[in-house]
């Protein structure tokens, strides 16, 4: 009687640890969704402002035409990327921001549309966005390596390959020239 009292006592202990680190990793994995959502919302708001700076542009820089182009192409590109996956969204997002730093860069060209009230102001609203997204990608990262850690570590690992828990990808940029944030100081 005694053997059997035992044997479940183990049995209820290894259930109830099963159920904690499955509890674990469900909380991990949410983590990291809402942290790739406050990437997401940062990104949108980045979007909007992109048709409003090529309006301010081009009333200033009218040859400027195949730039401003390429930034709507380049804004287009980043919506089409599938939800989900993380490595196709920082390489789009990495070549929107390069086309970005070269639009602000006009205004050193044209000092009518860098003295633009407008133009400032969208340059203002464009820093602290990317101020932003800074902040939503380091917290999206820690999130990532948080879940990666549990998936990867035993015995946290066993109880995630049997239900289908994976490691996250970072959001990180492949390129070492996409990884500089346009400047947006004058």
């Amino acid at each position: 009687m005694s053997v059997i009292i035992v044997l479940g006592a183990v049995v209820l202990v290894v259930g109830l640890w099963l159920v904690l680190i499955y509890n674990g990793l469900v909380k991990a994995r949410q983590v990291k969704e809402e942290a790739w959502s406050g990437i997401d919302v940062q990104l949108k708001r980045r979007a909007d402002l992109i048709p409003n700076l090529v309006e301010t542009v081009k009333g200033y820089a009218a040859h400027e035409k195949e730039t401003l182009a390429e930034l709507v192409e380049l804004r287009n590109r980043v919506q089409a990327v599938a939800p989900g996956d993380v490595a196709g969204r920082a390489a789009a997002e990495g070549l929107l921001s390069q086309a970005l730093g070269r639009i602000v860069a006009l205004a050193e060209a044209y000092p009518d549309l860098k003295a633009s009230q407008n133009f400032a102001a969208l340059q203002d609203s464009l820093q602290a966005v990317e101020d932003d997204l800074q902040m939503a990608r380091r917290y999206y990262n820690g999130a990532a390596r948080d879940l990666n850690v549990r998936v990867e570590s035993f015995p946290s690992n066993l109880v995630a390959g049997s239900f289908g828990f994976a490691k996250a990808a970072y959001f990180e940029v492949a390129n070492p020239a996409d990884r500089a944030v346009p400047s947006v100081k004058f």
